[in-house]
């Protein structure tokens, strides 16, 4: 990645289609603020997508990153979570306006706060899932979208969690409230999100059957936690497997991030009154279906929901993030940090994460 010596235009974001503003691609979250308190202008550097193309379009020099406005505060970056939304946006699959500062997620210490900010203080140690720009050593958060991350949960951990980490948890806490003795199918159970369930899942007194493509993963799965776990593939009936797995009542609850391929047979293997929970498509999407197929099924329950309902306010977030920080200051929570790359890296670390070279989370440090 090559470095760029003269200092950028001020930088303007636009929402990607059929992406929720609030994944931090606002213009507030990187703009220069007229009344502030301390600096005007930070000196700071960070990784920009310079136009639409692949991991070379990143280079690392200077940025300008404001002082914080009403409601905000300044984080000194100490690492950010590298998310496939991120390589989205710079590939151009999302339109973006270039160039723009890479990244939405993160962990640091809290260098200023703005007007009207009273929860957090300089030097507090906060986390967030939703800050554009991450991809740098100083970043402005909105005050009510940060974390505290304590002290016993290093930075490269705290950066990793937050976007899988709060999916997980709403998924089992919000979509469908888990309960002991419930049966919980988690389809890719080896991936990112998939991990986080079955553990959390396990911690709140359920039974994980796990579905996965290679018998590596099989291992991985069943080293989270889960009780059973079954390859998916040519061949492989999995509404039956998971029925043969329960005596033929099925499960209370399909987790299904795959979509298109294995939404019939999530379907048919949740119970009479379970819920199906499509929180992605990674297969493809869903293509349209007659809804009686739901009653035909047992009066199945489904939704489709995303991070964004279920963060709504600071409590709310607080909540979510307390649970995932618990558990991993209290080990219950194995969350694996794949991969680290330092802030210049960047483009090597989209290397790793778009060539599957890693397991785990990927994440550069500053």
């Amino acid at each position: 990645m090559r470095a760029y010596a003269q200092r950028p235009e001020r930088e303007q974001f636009a929402a990607p289609a059929g992406v929720p503003a609030t994944l931090g691609v606002t213009e507030k979250s990187q703009r220069t603020h007229a009344q502030r308190e301390g600096p005007t202008m930070v000196e700071a550097h960070g990784v920009r997508a310079m136009r639409a193309g692949g991991p070379e379009v990143l280079e690392y020099g200077p940025i300008e990153v404001g002082a914080p406005g009403p409601g905000e505060i300044l984080v000194e970056v100490r690492a950010a979570g590298i998310n496939f939304i991120d390589t989205y946006r710079r590939s151009g699959v999302y339109p973006m306006d270039y160039p723009h500062t890479v990244g939405v997620e993160g962990s640091g210490v809290v260098a200023q706060v703005g007007e009207g900010v009273t929860a957090w203080s300089a030097g507090d140690r906060v986390a967030w899932h939703d800050a554009a720009g991450s991809y740098a050593t100083h970043v402005i958060v909105r005050a009510d979208k940060a974390m505290r991350a304590p002290e016993g949960v290093d930075f490269e951990s705290a950066a990793a969690i937050p976007l899988q980490g709060l999916t997980a948890q709403y998924l089992v806490t919000g979509s469908h409230r888990v309960e002991p003795g419930q049966t919980a199918l988690v389809h890719a159970a080896a991936g990112g999100v998939g991990l986080l369930l079955v553990q959390l899942i396990k911690h709140l007194g359920g039974t994980v059957i796990g579905t996965v493509s290679t018998e590596e993963k099989a291992e991985l799965a069943r080293a989270a936690g889960a009780d059973h776990v079954f390859l998916y593939g040519d061949g492989v009936d999995v509404a039956q497997t998971v029925l043969d797995l329960t005596d033929g009542r099925g499960v209370d609850v399909a987790y299904d991030g795959v979509g298109k391929d294995t939404f019939d047979a999530s379907l048919k293997a949740t119970a009479v009154r379970g819920s199906v929970v499509l929180f992605g498509g990674a297969s493809g999407q869903v293509p349209p279906f007659d809804i009686q197929r739901l009653n035909g099924e047992g009066g199945v329950f489904l939704s489709r929901p995303s991070l964004v309902w279920f963060v709504r306010t600071p409590e709310e977030l607080a909540e979510r993030s307390e649970m995932l920080f618990d558990g991993l200051s209290n080990r219950w929570l194995d969350f694996r940090v794949g991969q680290s790359f330092p802030l210049t890296d960047a483009a090597e670390a989209h290397r790793a994460l778009e060539g599957r070279r890693t397991t785990g989370k990927v994440v550069v440090t500053v």
